[in-house]
């Protein structure tokens, strides 16, 4: 926000600065010029509270973003472990299978070693 702050003083600076150098410079008389000065801080006084405005439309956007943005990670992060849940439940009788036959496999390099002794 420091640069929101930044922006918003620097228009400001800028604006003041301007009308004073407009006021300065004018050819106009006393009475033109305290009108145009007076419509020109109204027009300054709309663009601050547009800008403001805006300010807050788009904090609000962020936040709500933000909030969705949790809520979609939450809910990813849900349906992954529920994938690998899934995936486990799988997998598990394959993994008895293998576990079986690396058993035989095994019993029958006993028998093959034993056969090859005699």
């Amino acid at each position: 926000m420091g640069k929101g702050k930044s922006i918003l003083l620097g228009i400001v600076v800028g604006g003041t600065i301007s009308a004073a150098v407009t006021l300065l410079n004018a050819p106009d008389s006393g009475k033109n010029l305290r009108n145009r000065a007076k419509e020109q801080s109204f027009e300054w006084k709309d663009l601050l509270d547009k800008l403001k405005d805006n300010s807050m439309q788009l904090k609000n956007q962020l936040t709500e973003t933000s909030k969705e943005g949790a809520v979609l990670i939450k809910e990813l992060t849900q349906e992954m472990k529920n994938s690998v849940e899934e995936w486990k439940k799988t997998i598990e009788p394959h993994q008895e299978n293998i576990h079986e036959y690396l058993e035989q496999i095994e019993s029958s390099l006993k028998d093959l070693e034993e056969k090859s002794k005699e």
